[in-house]
């Protein structure tokens, strides 16, 4: 793709569903995944006449935890409002949803941005923070999900209202991402901050996070003049229906090779709202894209303003766990990990606390096993967290520690030993049969009772049965 004089600019909108146990605004049960369609609704979230809401305090709560996480400021007065819009899967015309008093407001999150990688003078892992500004965190209901089926014969839509109300949060970015793989980075940050937080499961296959990135391309006379225009473009194209960080990227390169083949024919893109196919690998259009005015938003009259009080916005910030960007940085310093085992360790807070429970189960160090040796098993041995326990893992630690007593020499007596009492087995590997070294290595094993890593007593083997005739 040829980018000369031209600059992606590149925005994201994200819906996430809540895993609170009831929806946002009756009791009905919100893990609606995999149920029976239509079997978990009332009158409030299939929008029967005098149903009355009520906001799921949970859900506000982990919203404004949300924001806050992302660095956000956090008004004092917030109202719900509705969204007006017409469509099957909006039972009541309209969602309750926030439009100018969201929670959470004029935030940011840093992400390390790789520079110059196709430069071969700079190193491939070469990187520089860049600071995503996030415009707004708010709180709304999700709709109902829509079917595309075919019943006797004939194509037709459902909708499943399961789904209707659930408490979804919406985080907007502003548009500050200048390519797909900025907007892969900020976006697979951001899911790892929802999962450390607990509010969401945040699983893309199953619709509980939903990736929306708005794209225009912008036309620069000189791009590396200091003098080039910041001024934003007439217009955006929004890409629907993206459910994993690669088809973002693809669905976003897909975009600005489109929007440049437009601008140079001397056109403007239509403003628009697309879909992403990803079977095709393209998008295609939707609808014009909606402008706030369209949706003749209004203050929400069944839902009272919510105020804040300076000690609850504390008290709410006092229950958010350690963040990956600080855990990572306390592991490289408290443990002396590498800043690529410990991005690795700190991946997701299952691992980070599997792998802190494990330091603690070391009592009797007689191995001298220290947090880089456990780092390594978990991380090379690539250890199924949810099979060994902790202190298992220490005791096979400890365990590999004691086999590995025996003195290089020692090893090597042995294996010239167990080759001069092999010949069919060496004379086998010899002829190209690589399955009889590890009869040799079994060899070896029993001889030394155990003593010995098997992945070094194979390296030795091979290496003696080169020189071997």
């Amino acid at each position: 793709m040829d980018m000369t004089n031209y600059e992606p600019i590149i925005g994201l909108e994200i819906h996430v569903e809540l895993k609170t146990k009831s929806k946002m605004f009756c009791g009905c049960k919100a893990d609606w995944f995999g149920c029976v369609p239509n079997t978990l609704c009332c009158p409030v979230c299939l929008g029967l006449p005098g149903a009355l809401p009520v906001p799921n305090k949970k859900a506000v709560e982990w919203c404004v935890m949300l924001g806050l996480a992302l660095n956000c400021e956090i008004p004092e007065f917030s109202k719900f409002d509705r969204k007006n819009y017409f469509y099957p899967d909006l039972p009541k015309g309209y969602q309750i949803s926030q439009y100018d008093k969201p929670f959470a407001t004029s935030g940011w999150l840093d992400i390390n941005n790789p520079i110059n990688t196709n430069n071969p003078i700079l190193p491939i892992n070469e990187t520089m923070k860049k600071k995503i500004r996030i415009r707004r965190v708010h709180l709304e209901e999700d709709t109902g999900k829509l079917i595309h089926a075919t019943v006797d014969g004939k194509k037709c839509t459902l909708i499943d209202f399961n789904r209707s109300g659930v408490p979804l949060v919406e985080v907007v970015t502003e548009p500050d991402m200048r390519s797909s793989n900025e907007a892969r980075i900020f976006l697979k940050k951001l899911h790892q901050i929802i999962r450390y937080l607990g509010i969401s499961d945040a699983d893309m296959e199953k619709g509980s996070m939903r990736l929306e990135p708005n794209i225009s391309v912008r036309q620069i006379q000189n791009y590396n003049s200091k003098f080039k225009s910041e001024e934003l473009p007439k217009y955006k194209v929004e890409v629907k229906n993206i459910n994993s960080f690669a088809f973002a990227k693809k669905a976003i390169d897909f975009e600005i090779a489109r929007h440049i083949e437009i601008l140079k024919r001397r056109e403007i893109p239509v403003q628009e709202t697309r879909g992403w196919d990803e079977k095709k690998g393209i998008t295609y259009s939707q609808r014009s894209k909606e402008e706030a005015h369209d949706y003749r938003y209004f203050p929400e009259p069944d839902i009272p303003p919510i105020r804040w009080i300076g000690n609850q916005i504390s008290n709410l910030k006092s229950q958010i766990c350690e963040l990956p960007d600080k855990k990572l940085a306390r592991f490289m310093k408290e443990y002396g990990l590498s800043e690529y085992d410990a991005t690795i360790l700190t991946d997701t807070i299952e691992n980070a606390d599997y792998f802190e429970n494990s330091i603690k189960k070391i009592t009797d160090n007689k191995q001298q096993i220290t947090p880089k040796t456990v780092a390594n098993w978990i991380i090379n041995k690539k250890v199924d967290i949810n099979k060994i326990s902790s202190e298992e893992l220490i005791k096979l630690i400890s365990q590999q520690s004691q086999k590995a007593t025996i003195s290089d020499e020692e090893l090597e007596k042995v294996i010239k030993k167990v080759i001069e009492a092999n010949p069919k087995a060496v004379s086998d590997y010899k002829s190209g049969k690589e399955q009889a070294i590890m009869f040799l290595v079994g060899q070896v094993m029993r001889e030394t009772k155990g003593q010995g890593e098997a992945n070094i007593i194979q390296q030795y083997l091979i290496k003696l049965l080169k020189n071997y005739d």
